[in-house]
């Protein structure tokens, strides 16, 4: 059962400037809504704009247009201690976990930071205790606590990172690619982490990922991402039976099926051609250069965002209305 609505985005678009007349459209005008308790996955292919779209969301960046409403909170427009309110709750999981961590702080010192900044904790023992209480929480132990990041394995530097987005107490976790740069043994063991800590702490996550087979084990709904669009939402299941856009099934056809003789026999969607540069996206659909179902219009006509059918949304000439 949904329960209610705990982020809202509208038509959020976020460009680049580049000088000479030339802007880069990173996210241009995506529209959607998280709800409370939920897994939301954000995929698509390198540079489709989905990790500065997180950003935007998180007030990283400043939106060009649109509005992005947390909690009934605007987030580009809060100020003073409102601001402070939505930092607290909404919190982000970098994708790679070296680069995100301080190498001249140790374990301690980056995780009880935003508490310190926060004022949240005061008393150095309480202090202390909450880090370990944190650190535990992620598989990791006291002792940790006094070393540096070069120290430990990506997998655990990554669990510091997921330590540091809970010590502030969030109800939303951006997590962006949070498993892209680990191991493959590692990625499911860090997946299952969240997973738990979401039942334990009622947490809300937007996970912006490339890869639609473990974004589809975490995700309740999928939104499909591409040239800084939005092509596609639907829940997970729905997204996998029955994907409606070309590009999402064949980003789907991409994904290697265990069963040799069925991964033998299906055929595989081949695109053709470069992903067009985000500096000068093709006029009409933005897939059309690229798409094997184009019709002549395609290239005129911007698709509308329709409602296919209950919950499952496209943006596509092939089911257009009129």
């Amino acid at each position: 059962m949904q329960q209610g609505k705990l982020l809202s985005v509208r038509n959020l678009k976020r460009h680049f400037d580049l000088g000479k007349g030339k802007t880069l459209k990173a996210v241009d005008g995506i529209s959607f809504d998280i709800f409370k308790g939920e897994t939301f996955g954000l995929v698509g292919e390198s540079g489709c704009g989905k990790s500065t779209a997180g950003r935007t969301i998180m007030g990283l960046y400043n939106a060009t247009e649109g509005e992005v409403m947390f909690n009934g909170k605007n987030v580009h427009a809060a100020k003073g201690e409102e601001k402070n309110a939505l930092i607290r709750s909404m919190q982000m999981i970098f994708q790679d976990p070296y680069a995100s961590l301080n190498p001249r702080s140790t374990v301690f010192e980056i995780i009880a930071e935003p508490i310190q900044i926060h004022g949240l904790v005061t008393d150095k023992a309480e202090l202390r205790n909450r880090v370990v209480e944190l650190l535990e929480s992620v598989g990791l132990n006291r002792d940790h606590a006094n070393r540096y990041p070069h120290e430990f394995s990506g997998g655990q530097r990554q669990r510091i990172g997921i330590a540091r987005a809970l010590a502030l107490d969030p109800d939303f976790i951006i997590a962006d690619e949070p498993i892209s740069a680990l191991d493959v043994s590692v990625q499911a063991s860090v997946v299952m982490l969240l997973q738990k800590l979401q039942k334990e702490k009622g947490l809300t996550y937007l996970f912006i990922a490339h890869d639609l087979s473990m974004v589809k084990y975490i995700s309740s709904r999928i939104a499909v991402m591409y040239l800084g669009n939005m092509v596609e939402l639907t829940t997970s299941e729905n997204l996998y039976d029955n994907p409606l856009h070309p590009y999402t099934a064949a980003l789907l056809s991409a994904i290697p099926i265990p069963d040799p003789d069925i991964e033998e026999s299906r055929q595989r969607i081949i695109l053709e051609g470069e992903i067009p540069s985000p500096i000068n996206p093709p006029t009409g659909c933005v897939f059309h250069s690229r798409c094997p179902k184009a019709m002549p219009h395609c290239s005129q006509k911007v698709p509308i965002w329709t409602q296919y059918e209950e919950g499952h949304f496209v943006a596509c000439h092939l089911y257009a209305t009129n």
